[in-house]
Protein backbone atom coordinates (compact mmCIF):
# COMPACT_ATOMS: atom_id res chain seq x y z
CA UNK A 1 0.00 0.00 0.00
CA UNK A 2 1.28 3.47 -0.89
CA UNK A 3 0.21 6.17 1.53
CA UNK A 4 0.73 9.87 2.02
CA UNK A 5 0.75 11.54 5.42
CA UNK A 6 -1.58 14.43 6.09
CA UNK A 7 -1.05 17.11 8.80
CA UNK A 8 0.09 15.80 12.21
CA UNK A 9 0.04 12.24 10.91
CA UNK A 10 -3.56 12.03 12.13
CA UNK A 11 -4.90 10.69 8.84
CA UNK A 12 -3.25 8.54 6.20
CA UNK A 13 -4.67 8.11 2.73
CA UNK A 14 -3.84 5.88 -0.18
CA UNK A 15 -2.53 7.48 -3.35
CA UNK A 16 -4.62 5.12 -5.46
CA UNK A 17 -8.41 4.90 -5.64
CA UNK A 18 -8.74 1.16 -6.13
CA UNK A 19 -9.67 0.02 -2.62
CA UNK A 20 -12.71 -2.24 -2.29
CA UNK A 21 -15.05 -3.47 0.43
CA UNK A 22 -13.45 -6.92 0.26
CA UNK A 23 -10.01 -5.45 1.00
CA UNK A 24 -11.47 -3.45 3.88
CA UNK A 25 -12.90 -6.62 5.41
CA UNK A 26 -9.37 -8.08 5.47
CA UNK A 27 -7.78 -5.17 7.37
CA UNK A 28 -8.80 -6.42 10.82
CA UNK A 29 -9.21 -4.44 14.04
CA UNK A 30 -6.06 -2.73 15.31
CA UNK A 31 -7.65 0.29 16.98
CA UNK A 32 -7.46 2.50 13.88
CA UNK A 33 -10.40 3.66 11.80
CA UNK A 34 -10.32 2.47 8.18
CA UNK A 35 -12.67 4.10 5.67
CA UNK A 36 -13.02 3.95 1.89
CA UNK A 37 -14.44 6.97 0.06
CA UNK A 38 -14.63 6.80 -3.73
CA UNK A 39 -12.04 4.02 -3.69
CA UNK A 40 -9.51 5.91 -1.54
CA UNK A 41 -8.50 4.32 1.76
CA UNK A 42 -8.33 6.68 4.76
CA UNK A 43 -6.75 5.58 8.05
CA UNK A 44 -7.41 7.66 11.19
CA UNK A 45 -5.65 7.38 14.53
CA UNK A 46 -7.49 6.96 17.84
CA UNK A 47 -9.45 10.05 18.98
CA UNK A 48 -8.56 12.12 22.06
CA UNK A 49 -10.26 11.69 25.42
CA UNK A 50 -12.14 14.97 24.87
CA UNK A 51 -13.39 13.70 21.51
CA UNK A 52 -14.63 10.47 23.11
CA UNK A 53 -16.26 12.34 25.99
CA UNK A 54 -18.17 14.63 23.59
CA UNK A 55 -19.27 11.60 21.59
CA UNK A 56 -20.71 9.95 24.72
CA UNK A 57 -22.66 13.11 25.57
CA UNK A 58 -24.14 13.30 22.06
CA UNK A 59 -25.08 9.62 22.12
CA UNK A 60 -26.74 10.05 25.51
CA UNK A 61 -28.95 12.87 24.22
CA UNK A 62 -29.77 10.98 21.02
CA UNK A 63 -30.62 7.89 23.04
CA UNK A 64 -33.01 9.81 25.27
CA UNK A 65 -34.75 11.72 22.49
CA UNK A 66 -34.70 9.24 19.60
CA UNK A 67 -33.89 5.67 20.67
CA UNK A 68 -35.86 5.35 23.89
CA UNK A 69 -39.07 6.66 22.25
CA UNK A 70 -38.58 4.12 19.46
CA UNK A 71 -37.89 6.67 16.72
CA UNK A 72 -34.37 5.60 15.76
CA UNK A 73 -31.46 3.34 16.60
CA UNK A 74 -28.21 5.06 17.65
CA UNK A 75 -24.76 3.62 16.94
CA UNK A 76 -21.27 4.92 17.66
CA UNK A 77 -17.84 4.13 16.21
CA UNK A 78 -16.50 1.71 15.35
CA UNK A 79 -19.33 0.78 13.01
CA UNK A 80 -19.26 -0.17 9.33
CA UNK A 81 -21.59 2.01 7.25
CA UNK A 82 -21.93 1.05 3.57
CA UNK A 83 -23.43 3.63 1.19
CA UNK A 84 -22.85 4.53 -2.48
CA UNK A 85 -19.35 6.01 -2.70
CA UNK A 86 -18.69 5.24 0.98
CA UNK A 87 -17.70 1.61 1.08
CA UNK A 88 -17.42 1.79 4.05
CA UNK A 89 -17.12 4.83 6.31
CA UNK A 90 -17.02 4.79 10.12
CA UNK A 91 -18.69 7.96 11.42
CA UNK A 92 -18.50 8.91 15.08
CA UNK A 93 -22.28 8.49 15.45
CA UNK A 94 -25.07 7.21 13.19
CA UNK A 95 -28.85 7.32 13.63
CA UNK A 96 -31.05 4.90 11.67
CA UNK A 97 -34.81 5.37 11.73
CA UNK A 98 -36.77 2.48 13.24
CA UNK A 99 -38.76 2.25 10.02
CA UNK A 100 -35.48 1.66 8.13
CA UNK A 101 -34.27 -1.16 10.37
CA UNK A 102 -33.99 -3.46 7.36
CA UNK A 103 -30.68 -1.75 6.48
CA UNK A 104 -29.23 -3.20 9.71
CA UNK A 105 -27.91 -6.67 9.05
CA UNK A 106 -24.75 -8.80 9.08
CA UNK A 107 -23.27 -6.54 11.80
CA UNK A 108 -23.26 -3.55 9.44
CA UNK A 109 -25.40 -0.64 8.30
CA UNK A 110 -26.12 -1.10 4.60
CA UNK A 111 -28.08 1.91 3.39
CA UNK A 112 -28.70 5.59 4.04
CA UNK A 113 -29.09 6.57 7.73
CA UNK A 114 -31.21 9.49 8.92
CA UNK A 115 -28.27 11.24 10.56
CA UNK A 116 -24.49 11.14 10.65
CA UNK A 117 -22.49 12.98 13.33
CA UNK A 118 -18.76 13.70 13.22
CA UNK A 119 -16.64 15.41 15.88
CA UNK A 120 -13.99 17.53 14.23
CA UNK A 121 -10.36 16.65 14.87
CA UNK A 122 -8.09 19.73 14.81
CA UNK A 123 -5.40 17.93 12.83
CA UNK A 124 -7.61 17.00 9.88
CA UNK A 125 -10.65 19.33 9.54
CA UNK A 126 -10.67 18.79 5.75
CA UNK A 127 -11.63 15.16 6.28
CA UNK A 128 -14.97 15.99 7.91
CA UNK A 129 -15.70 19.38 6.34
CA UNK A 130 -14.77 18.55 2.76
CA UNK A 131 -14.17 14.88 1.94
CA UNK A 132 -16.86 13.34 4.12
CA UNK A 133 -19.31 16.21 3.70
CA UNK A 134 -19.26 15.79 -0.08
CA UNK A 135 -19.49 12.00 0.16
CA UNK A 136 -22.43 12.11 2.58
CA UNK A 137 -24.27 14.65 0.41
CA UNK A 138 -23.71 12.54 -2.72
CA UNK A 139 -25.08 9.51 -0.86
CA UNK A 140 -28.17 11.51 0.14
CA UNK A 141 -27.74 11.47 3.93
CA UNK A 142 -30.58 13.79 5.14
CA UNK A 143 -28.62 15.35 8.02
CA UNK A 144 -24.94 15.72 8.82
CA UNK A 145 -23.81 17.35 12.06
CA UNK A 146 -20.22 18.47 12.66
CA UNK A 147 -19.27 19.33 16.24
CA UNK A 148 -16.22 21.60 16.59
CA UNK A 149 -14.58 21.16 20.03
CA UNK A 150 -12.17 24.09 19.60
CA UNK A 151 -15.05 26.51 18.98
CA UNK A 152 -17.56 24.67 21.22
CA UNK A 153 -20.12 24.92 18.43
CA UNK A 154 -21.72 22.83 15.68
CA UNK A 155 -22.63 22.94 11.99
CA UNK A 156 -25.91 21.32 10.96
CA UNK A 157 -26.12 20.32 7.30
CA UNK A 158 -29.40 19.32 5.67
CA UNK A 159 -31.08 19.13 2.25
CA UNK A 160 -28.39 17.12 0.44
CA UNK A 161 -27.90 17.66 -3.28
CA UNK A 162 -26.38 14.38 -4.52
CA UNK A 163 -25.55 15.68 -7.99
CA UNK A 164 -23.20 18.36 -6.64
CA UNK A 165 -22.10 16.80 -3.36
CA UNK A 166 -23.37 19.79 -1.39
CA UNK A 167 -25.85 20.46 1.38
CA UNK A 168 -28.18 23.29 0.47
CA UNK A 169 -28.88 24.22 4.08
CA UNK A 170 -26.07 24.81 6.61
CA UNK A 171 -26.86 26.19 10.06
CA UNK A 172 -24.17 27.38 12.45
CA UNK A 173 -25.14 26.72 16.07
CA UNK A 174 -22.97 28.88 18.38
CA UNK A 175 -21.64 27.90 21.80
CA UNK A 176 -24.58 29.57 23.53
CA UNK A 177 -27.13 28.29 21.02
CA UNK A 178 -29.52 25.36 20.76
CA UNK A 179 -29.23 22.61 18.17
CA UNK A 180 -32.61 21.81 16.65
CA UNK A 181 -32.72 19.07 14.05
CA UNK A 182 -34.45 20.09 10.80
CA UNK A 183 -35.75 16.55 10.16
CA UNK A 184 -35.81 14.74 13.53
CA UNK A 185 -37.62 15.44 16.85
CA UNK A 186 -34.42 16.50 18.60
CA UNK A 187 -33.28 19.65 20.37
CA UNK A 188 -30.49 20.34 22.87
CA UNK A 189 -28.34 23.20 24.09
CA UNK A 190 -24.86 23.09 22.56
CA UNK A 191 -23.31 23.58 26.00
CA UNK A 192 -24.75 20.17 26.93
CA UNK A 193 -22.13 18.50 24.76
CA UNK A 194 -19.03 20.38 25.95
CA UNK A 195 -19.43 21.59 29.54
CA UNK A 196 -17.79 19.66 32.37
CA UNK A 197 -15.31 17.55 30.42
CA UNK A 198 -12.51 16.09 32.60
CA UNK A 199 -9.89 16.76 29.89
CA UNK A 200 -10.38 19.35 27.15
CA UNK A 201 -7.15 18.63 25.26
CA UNK A 202 -8.00 18.39 21.55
Amino acid sequence: MVITILPRDAVLRSLDATWTRAQWEELGDDGKRYEIIDGVLFVSTAPSLFHQWISKRIVRELDEQLELPGIAFIFSAPVGLFMPGCDPVQPDIVAVLAEDRDILHDRRIRGIPALIVEILSPSNPEQDLQVKLAAYARAGVPEYWVFRPAERDALVHSQPEPATGRYLQVTHVPAEGTLTSPTLPFTAAIATFFAGAPDTTL
